[in-house]
């Protein structure tokens, strides 16, 4: 885990209710939990193209 590790906005990424944004490895590694509010991470929606 790399906290802080740059996130593409078009990537893999997993967020809490909070939004709390966790890399596809680190959430993995955590186990799909936030170590922050110990809520469920769930893959962050993708942004449609403007």
């Amino acid at each position: 885990m790399r906290p802080g590790a740059p996130l593409s906005v078009d990537g893999t990424a997993f967020i809490c209710t909070y939004e709390c944004t966790f890399c596809d490895k680190c959430s993995t590694t955590m186990a799909h939990k936030c170590p922050n509010c110990g809520g469920e991470l769930v893959r962050r929606p993708r942004r449609r193209d403007l």
